[in-house]
């Protein structure tokens, strides 16, 4: 099988590349003469865009210590590149200390960067008034503005947005030919050279993303929809500006401020504020003024990053009015996240009062007492919950949760493997709702309780639960993710089982790892060595530590002593090799003419940043091309999905049906993905699962496990970024391949299948001596 696009080539743990997010950044050169300008062009930015933070990429050579900190304070990443002037002498001898000239090879030094694929240069005498949502979604050409006062084929320098074909040793040897060859006109206009080398060829944008101050002669107003203003010309607002541009100067003193003004301005503005600034900006804010709504806001970024114990920092060192409900409720999550589970509940219990956080914090509640093993209790506070808002979620979840009435246990201890793993809930993830059954069909066919003792790992193992398992005849923890440091914090271990460490040191029954993943986003990380000492001693204390991909076992084997690195051994998904565990197991005498989609949205932003609309805009067209090739359905793992179906119909008209798989049985999983010919699927077991049965697939890759599994296969083609700027075309083009001859995909597909197979039958043979059976 052969197609015409290349295979994704990357180093196995670089996330970036597997996932092909696109990396983003702003950048300008700046001096001591126009840091001002610069200031208040970084305060324009946050203010005018709130949502935004992107790298911001500081060219520079003069600026002293104390400047680049006052840099540093209005923006969290900042990336300093010093730029040198040997390069100037190629191009105008005698003119290195000419601002303008300086500024003219800016450019040309952000053409040589390497670490981004899109790049939005933006002059120091710039402030920005609107959103710059469009330049960030651009991902083809070099995109300008063009000059007012010299026609429609040259650009304005001052602004430019620069793709990744641009940002290449290609073209930088273009602009230096050009350099020297003097082919461009360099007086008082910096943006000759580029001018020459594109002749005319660039994407033109909207005059409002580089409104020139020229535009403005006679003191007329600011047009209400300009994005950036651009004070070109000598007088600079900072200077005492230019007389006949007052109402232009206005608009930039706007932006003006002091630290502490700037600060207060940005946490009263509305609408989506981005975690990392409110973190910057709000944490020396709540250090001078004490501020309690502030401190919540600052607490709330820190748990959506992850960071749970510098959100219990930041709210504990403020005085919190008893009266004020949503700042303890805040301060009760965090607090739980870190599992000081006594003093989340008081703080929990005082949320309550008020009607607008009570049931999110009766929620909690529950939570807290279904992880202490209190199902009562649970029941209780999710039931009050369920009271102040009978349309409440979560209450709804964790009262379903303590309802439930568990498995009643038919074998005898010293006959059961005790098993760790997320027990999905009804209406779940499909696919966590599947994985618990197939890691025990690994060790035999029987999955019930005669022969496994469950163990939830997001209940505090205790004592109690300690007793439990040392009766059994061993440990087996996984499927699935379970090395992800989010999905349901705990100060225990930081990933998802929630042991202290001292009760798993005193574990004595032999411990099997079995096919966990590291499941951490292209963006997310682990930032506290809780994670890497628990990690430590699991593999310390188990006798097999099996991880379900490469990629995973590189990026644990990171985290530990050398000595320790031949423990971790590759241990397929069970969910791969399912034909071969389900007992009488058959390959469907015919299959449905028809091509399953599947979408994820949980952590949305990682997994599609700016690029959510382009991604939507290709599917519909892939949609369109593939429904010429069979009937295409959404399948939905877990509700969240069905949001696709949802999106496509409201932007682009089309219909998809939905299979409701969150619904389904195990074997109703199973059977829907044996019939079809095709997953398309974006969730890590909307691509294993259908291959584990013998289907075709195609990864939408928004998560390196996808592009880890495709490559433990020998099969990258058989996956797609969703940032590809073809991602539409090509999803049909490997479609096509794939069903041209579907007998021999599948022949393909069992054949890799095989080789998994042969790694978990080894494996397998020495879980047999660890375990006894």
């Amino acid at each position: 099988m052969t197609t015409a696009l290349p295979a994704i080539q990357a180093p196995a743990t670089d996330a970036h590349a597997l996932t092909g997010k696109r990396r983003i950044a702003f950048a300008s050169y700046v001096d001591e003469n126009y840091l001002p300008g610069f200031l208040t062009l970084l305060r324009s930015l946050a203010l005018s865009n709130p949502g935004v933070c992107e790298d911001f990429v500081v060219l520079y050579d003069d600026l002293r210590p104390g400047s680049i900190a006052r840099i540093r304070a209005l923006h969290p990443r900042i990336v300093l590149k010093r730029v040198g002037d040997t390069h100037y002498d190629s191009y105008k001898k005698g003119d290195q200390d000419n601002y303008l000239v300086r500024k003219a090879y800016f450019i040309l030094d952000v053409f040589r960067i390497r670490e981004y694929d899109t790049i939005i240069t933006l002059d120091t005498d710039m402030v920005v008034l609107g959103d710059l949502g469009e330049l960030l979604r651009l991902r083809e050409g070099l995109a300008a503005v063009p000059q007012f006062f010299y026609g429609q084929h040259k650009l304005n320098s001052g602004l430019l947005v620069i793709q990744r074909e641009y940002l290449s040793d290609e073209f930088c040897a273009k602009i230096d030919r050009c350099g020297r060859n003097g082919d461009y006109e360099l007086d008082k206009h910096d943006q000759g050279i580029l001018n020459a080398v594109l002749d005319g060829d660039f994407v033109r944008l909207d005059p409002r993303y580089n409104f020139v101050k020229r535009r403005l002669s006679g003191d007329l107003p600011v047009p209400e929809d300009t994005a950036i203003l651009h004070f070109t010309g000598r007088h600079k607002p900072w200077q005492g500006g230019e007389a006949g541009y007052s109402q232009a100067e206005d608009r930039w003193r706007e932006y003006e401020l002091s630290d502490a003004d700037f600060q207060s301005a940005y946490l009263a503005s509305s609408g989506g504020l981005h975690h990392d600034l409110v973190v910057h900006f709000g944490t020396p804010h709540v250090k001078r003024t004490g501020d309690v709504e502030v401190a919540r806001k600052v607490a709330a970024a820190h748990i959506a990053s992850g960071d749970y114990q510098d959100a219990v920092d930041v709210l504990s060192s403020v005085r919190i009015p008893l009266d004020e409900a949503w700042p303890h409720e805040v301060l009760g999550h965090a607090l739980m996240s870190v599992s000081r589970y006594e003093e989340a509940k008081a703080q929990l219990l005082l949320a309550t009062a008020a009607p607008n956080r009570a049931a999110t914090a009766y929620a909690r509640l529950a939570q807290m007492a279904w992880v202490h093993g209190d199902n009562a209790e649970a029941l209780k506070h999710a039931t009050a919950g369920i009271t102040v808002d009978p349309t409440h979620r979560s209450s709804r979840l964790w009262a379903q949760r303590a309802a439930a009435v568990p498995a009643q246990e038919r074998g005898s201890a010293e006959d059961q493997l005790a098993h760790v793993a997320f027990y999905m809930d009804r209406q779940g993830n499909a696919g966590d709702k599947l994985l618990p059954e197939t890691v025990r069909l690994a060790f035999g066919p029987d999955t019930t309780s005669r022969r496994w003792h469950s163990v939830h790992a997001h209940r505090l193992f205790d004592e109690a639960a300690l007793e439990r398992v040392n009766a059994r005849r061993g440990l087996v923890i996984g499927g699935g993710g379970l090395f992800i440091p989010d999905t349901m914090p705990n100060g225990n271990s930081a990933w998802q089982w929630n042991v202290p460490d001292a009760l798993l040191n005193r574990i004595d029954v032999p411990i099997a790892v079995f096919a966990v993943g590291f499941n951490a986003f292209d963006g997310q990380s682990y930032r506290a060595n809780r994670f890497r000492d628990s990690l430590l001693q699991l593999v310390e204390r188990s006798a097999f530590f099996g991880l379900r991909n490469h990629g995973s076992i590189e990026k644990v084997r990171a985290m530990l002593p050398s000595h320790l690195h031949d423990k971790v051994r590759f241990q397929p998904c069970p969910t791969t090799v399912m034909r071969q565990l389900v007992d009488g197991w058959q390959d469907p005498a015919r299959r449905e003419n028809t091509i399953l989609i599947n979408a994820a949205y949980d952590r949305a932003g990682l997994r599609f940043g700016h690029d959510y609309g382009y991604f939507l805009a290709q599917m519909a067209q892939a949609v369109r091309d593939l429904g010429e090739l069979a009937d295409v359905q959404c399948v939905a793992h877990s509700l969240d999905d069905e949001k696709i179906a949802f999106d496509l119909r409201r932007e682009h008209g089309i219909s998809l049906p939905v299979v409701p798989m969150y619904d389904f049985e195990n074997d109703q999983i199973r059977e829907l993905y044996a019939r079809t010919k095709l997953v398309i699927g974006m969730r890590g077991h909307a691509g294993m699962i259908p291959f584990g049965v013998g289907t075709p697939i195609i990864s939408l890759i928004s998560h390196p496990k996808m592009a880890y599994f495709l490559r433990d296969i020998e099969r990258p083609e058989w996956g797609v970024s969703v940032h590809d700027r073809h991602l539409a075309a090509r999803l049909v083009e490997r479609a096509k391949d794939l069903l041209a001859d579907h007998t021999k995909t599948v022949a393909d597909v069992h054949g890799r299948q095989q080789e998994l197979w042969k790694v978990t039958e080894a494996n397998a043979a020495d879980l047999r001596v660890i375990l006894g059976g």
